[in-house]
């Protein structure tokens, strides 16, 4: 007994001089007892120091767990977005790119890009990340057949040329192209980025290459999947975070105690930043996502269930929260979103119904379903006449902004509209409703992916004005996987989704969102994908004034001046006002943001956008911490 007192006595000292000496007290225990390194052995060199100043936070104390609600076990992705350590990160405010994972980068004529590594920077599981993950990436799976059958990532391609692909010493590799690929650094920082790297110490005992084949064998078969590359796929997703075993460089990583209802994450002993004084980030010690219905996710936020919560409300949900203020300590705030559109209405101009692609593709027809849609009303009814009315483009902040675009064929005019209906030759029959020219009725099926009443409530009001002009609006429903399929396959004549992910665009920032880049593009699914594979599925541009938007996208790919880049940027945003491809509603919707009246360093107001800014990413959760709870001010509201 004396012999045990006298080894928790040591103990419990170590653990208070590791503590005392800036170590992180979550992690002083294992410190003291030698299963991790103290942290100045953790860290890489240099870290990267956050600047507290420019962002207007307040150093912090570690501690907590940071609760959220989710709706999906795939939501646990959303902590890799949340997380947001990326090669390269945005800045909030100007969205301007930093070195954040990597210490430096230095790109030349948007065509060689040298990335170097921090010194001494290791993976969650205190492997060193090195140079050997980016060449295990590009040698071992981007440019294996079984594990990537279609090649190396598209936006590592131009003009089907990949990159060449140098390691020049254990922290510095360089990718180089013959032409421009300003595509190429943006998409190391988006929400969902583009991965150069894997840890390829873990991933290579399931890779064919380098495990002995019993051994790989008897793998594929205790995990019940089809073949070697299958399982390795399983195992190696960074953006899921999925796999509790998978070593990564986010704040906090998946723990293996998750169930179907609730998910943990504990911080990264060797995570990379630090405050302003050097102690090593995040100051929060864990965070839970706990799965709930969407339906009842509101009311669960309202009851006090979560810290930090966006996802699943919506402006309608405000008036309830700010209310709930008065029992629960929380604060109800708004960040104006920076979508294109809140939500749009994509015409599938690759439809399989050949009479309505035909439809689809006439200009004419696409005018007229914008010309009859009451923005004003959508706007006062569903947003309270907060929001911008208009087109799927950029909004008033962006540089590249024209109060035409925003305009143009979206005023609420009946009478142009079925002028131009008329001119189309689509009669109508005694009950008012049009015909098609092989003499279906003009029902328009406008499919949703069912997640949002409010698309359902929007719709409603749509459905009442297209009925003026002779065209009957019908909705369906489904889950969000057979949704994008039917309108991959051309099944789906109109879809709803939001519009254009950065309506802040500059002139340096990719206008692959207005031009047919990809299968996701549910206008022309077809024409992205063709251009995403390089030609090998999908169907080859066939409208002209879309094969114009892809020839100004390589005409701004290969600029070499700021003003090239923005005059191709502004013949494209004039095409799209002017062909109405998508039809956007309403645009800089308030977000409502649920902020624990403990948890500090969350902005009062900020932008809350998906791409670029990660939702709360772009600000930094690993910075947030929980202080004391301050005194309810009656006035604040």
């Amino acid at each position: 007994m004396k012999l045990r007192a006298l080894l928790s006595a040591i103990v419990f000292a170590a653990v208070a001089a590791t503590a005392s000496a800036g170590e992180v007290p979550y992690l002083a225990k294992d410190v003291a007892s030698g299963v991790l390194p103290p942290v100045t052995e953790r860290l890489p060199q240099p870290p990267l120091t956050v600047d507290f100043a420019a962002r207007g936070q307040t150093l912090g104390k570690y501690g907590g767990t940071m609760r959220m609600l989710m709706a999906r076990s795939k939501d646990t992705r959303q902590m890799t977005v949340y997380g947001y350590a990326r090669l390269v990160s945005h800045r909030p405010g100007d969205f301007e790119l930093f070195a954040d994972i990597l210490e430096s980068f230095e790109v030349e004529d948007e065509r060689v890009f040298t990335f170097t590594l921090r010194r001494n920077h290791r993976w969650s599981d205190g492997h060193p990340f090195t140079t050997e993950d980016f060449r295990y990436f590009w040698e071992d799976v981007a440019n294996n057949e079984e594990l990537s059958p279609a090649g190396p990532p598209n936006l590592m391609l131009v003009d089907g040329e990949a990159p060449l692909f140098q390691v020049l010493d254990e922290r510095t590799v360089r990718y180089s192209w013959s032409k421009p690929n300003p595509d190429f650094l943006p998409s190391l920082a988006k929400a969902s980025p583009l991965y150069l790297y894997r840890p390829a110490h873990y991933l290579k005992p399931f890779h064919a290459a380098y495990a002995p084949a019993e051994e790989l064998a008897k793998r594929v078969e205790e995990a019940h999947q089809r073949n070697w590359a299958a399982l390795h796929n399983k195992m190696d997703n960074l953006y899921r975070m999925d796999n509790p075993d998978l070593p990564v460089l986010q704040p906090w990583k998946v723990t293996g105690s998750a169930t179907s209802t609730r998910f943990r994450f504990e911080r990264n002993p060797y995570f990379h930043r630090v405050d302003p004084e050097g102690r090593q980030l995040p100051y929060i010690d864990e965070v839970i996502f706990d799965v709930a219905s969407p339906g009842l996710i509101p009311a669960k936020v309202g009851s006090g269930d979560a810290d930090l919560q966006a996802r699943y409300l919506s402006f309608d949900d405000y008036t309830f929260l700010k209310q709930a203020e008065d029992r629960f300590p929380f604060e109800t705030r708004l960040w104006r979103t920076a979508k294109g559109s809140q939500v749009a209405l994509y015409p599938n101009l690759n439809a399989a119904d050949p009479v309505w692609r035909e439809l689809f593709r006439d200009v004419r027809f696409r005018r007229a379903l914008s010309l009859a849609i009451n923005r004003h009303e959508i706007n006062q009814v569903i947003y309270y006449g907060l929001a911008y009315e208009g087109n799927d483009t950029v909004l008033p902040a962006s540089p590249l902004y024209e109060k035409d675009y925003q305009t143009r064929w979206a005023r609420f005019d009946l009478k142009q509209a079925n002028r131009l209906l008329d001119e189309i030759g689509l009669p109508r029959d005694e009950d008012g409703i049009r015909h098609l020219p092989d003499g279906r009725p003009l029902e328009l099926i406008v499919e949703t992916a069912g997640e949002s009443t409010k698309q359902t409530d929007i719709l409603s009001l749509i459905h009442d004005s297209w009925l003026d002009a002779g065209i009957k609006l019908f909705t369906r429903p489904s889950q969000r996987n057979v949704f994008r399929n039917r309108v991959f396959a051309g099944e789906t004549l109109v879809s709803v989704w939001s519009g254009v992910e950065n309506g802040l665009a500059t002139a340096d920032t990719s206008p692959a969102d207005f031009v047919p880049y990809s299968q996701q593009q549910l206008q022309w699914p077809k024409w992205g994908q063709y251009i995403e594979t390089g030609g090998q599925s999908g169907e080859e541009i066939e409208l002209e004034p879309a094969q114009r938007l892809r020839e100004l996208y390589y005409r701004w790919r290969d600029a070499s001046t700021k003003a090239a880049k923005r005059a191709a940027w502004k013949e494209i945003l004039e095409i799209n006002a002017d062909q109405v491809f998508s039809i956007g509603l309403v645009s800089g919707v308030l977000q409502p943001v649920v902020v624990h009246s403990n948890l500090q360093n969350v902005p009062k107001e900020a932008i809350y956008n998906w791409d670029p800014g990660a939702h709360f990413g772009v600000y930094l959760p690993d910075t947030f911490w929980f202080g004391e709870t301050p005194a309810k001010n009656a006035s604040a509201d």
